[in-house]
């Protein structure tokens, strides 16, 4: 196998959650390199495909689906047809904050979908395809949550829980191939993610710290040419994370919760 270290990225990417934050930021960056693209989400995408051929890309496809959903990922390989995938940048996701059992489960249930059978359904296809004619790069959006017992964000931290492990295991399964797959671990971004997860009413939202998605996004895409297995965006996210591995989930669960949970609810 040779190096997995490259300058640019080449060919035809693929970018979910393209409409907004790092995953526009991502296709950007693809679209600066040349790359073709066929940018996805489940909201509009017209603001993205024009930033896209605004910086430098010709071949701008889009599709508005749902990755929940079987259909949607059916949609995305319907859209990507014949075409040879050199690189999927599998971005989608959100969030649902309050407490777990205040939640609706069909709010629930589609984050789940979107995080993990989505994610992992459409890298199954795709890497699929990579591995037979070994090449291509993977590059998925986890987070740092996921190293966080997420209390008042409960299910999205578990789903990152989740993607977290399966990259560092898949990368490992194909360390032997020419197909790499990187893990981007950003923490709380300058994103629509506080308001999509109704989370504006906690101090994690409210923050005037957030991470910029362009520096995120950097850092992910850096991480992919370099054919690194995980980058955590941000010094002191690094340090957030030894911490979190290092100390008692109950006293990380306690952390969190005063992050996350919503003023409304320590007023009740």
């Amino acid at each position: 196998m040779s190096s997995n270290k490259i300058d640019k990225l080449t060919g035809f990417a693929v970018v979910t959650g393209a409409s907004s934050g790092i995953g526009l930021e991502l296709a950007k960056l693809a679209a600066a390199d040349g790359c073709s693209l066929l940018l996805v989400a489940d909201r509009d995408l017209s603001a993205a495909e024009s930033a896209a051929k605004a910086c430098g890309a010709t071949d701008v496809t889009t599709l508005e689906t749902d990755l929940a959903t079987a259909h949607g990922i059916e949609a995305v390989m319907g859209a990507i047809g014949q075409r040879q995938i050199d690189v999927l940048m599998a971005n989608a996701g959100h969030g649902q904050g309050g407490a777990f059992l205040d939640q609706q489960w069909d709010d629930i249930s589609h984050v789940i979908d979107t995080n993990v059978k989505g994610t992992v359904s459409l890298i199954h296809k795709v890497g699929q395809t990579m591995r037979a004619r070994d090449a291509g790069r993977i590059l998925v959006t986890g987070s740092i949550a996921g190293h966080l017992p997420g209390a008042f964000q409960l299910v999205y931290n578990s789903t990152k829980a989740f993607i977290d492990d399966f990259c560092v295991g898949l990368h490992n399964e194909l360390k032997d191939t020419n197909v790499v797959i990187t893990c981007l671990l950003p923490g709380v971004t300058d994103t629509q993610f506080f308001k999509r997860a109704d989370m504006e009413d906690s101090m994690a939202g409210k923050s005037d710290s957030k991470a910029d998605p362009v520096k995120v996004a950097k850092d992910g895409y850096d991480a992919l040419l370099d054919g690194d297995t995980q980058i955590v965006s941000g010094f002191m996210n690094k340090v957030q994370t030894l911490f979190a591995d290092i100390l008692p989930d109950d006293m990380v669960a306690q952390m969190h919760r005063r992050m996350a949970e919503p003023d409304s609810h320590k007023k009740g």
